[in-house]
């Protein structure tokens, strides 16, 4: 049964970081692509940032134009593990992160293609 667990979430002030986590279980990520997407209270989930992964060694990233430059995504092949690095951190990213992964390595942060789903870990970013 293949199990994406976000963790890392908290509440901090803005200009301060977190890094999320996506821990995954019977699954592994070489040759597929994880994302992450955010839901604010009140909108619809956008996304914030992917890796495609080919071959198990090049890599492709995409973020969304709102993160980028403050934003990291990366992954650690031996502990199975996507991190999404978050800095200078604004009220505007307070939401709800959820990673994403499947096997489609299309370009760009739709959520299309995505097979599993994580529960969510909860940003929330205070003035």
């Amino acid at each position: 049964q293949v199990q994406l667990v976000e963790s890392g979430g908290g509440s901090v002030q803005t200009g301060e970081s977190l890094r999320l986590s996506c821990a995954a279980s019977g699954y592994t990520y070489s040759s597929k692509s994880v994302a992450w997407f955010r839901q604010a209270p009140g909108k619809e989930r956008e996304g914030v940032a992917r890796i495609n992964t080919y071959g198990g060694l090049r890599h492709f990233t995409y973020y969304a134009d709102s993160v980028k430059g403050r934003f990291t995504i990366s992954r650690d092949n031996a502990e199975n593990t996507v991190y999404l690095q978050m800095n200078s951190l604004k009220p505007a990213d307070t939401a709800m992160y959820y990673c994403a992964a499947g096997v489609s390595l299309t370009a760009g942060l739709r959520e299309t293609g995505f097979d599993y789903w994580g529960k969510g870990t909860l940003v929330t970013i205070s003035s």
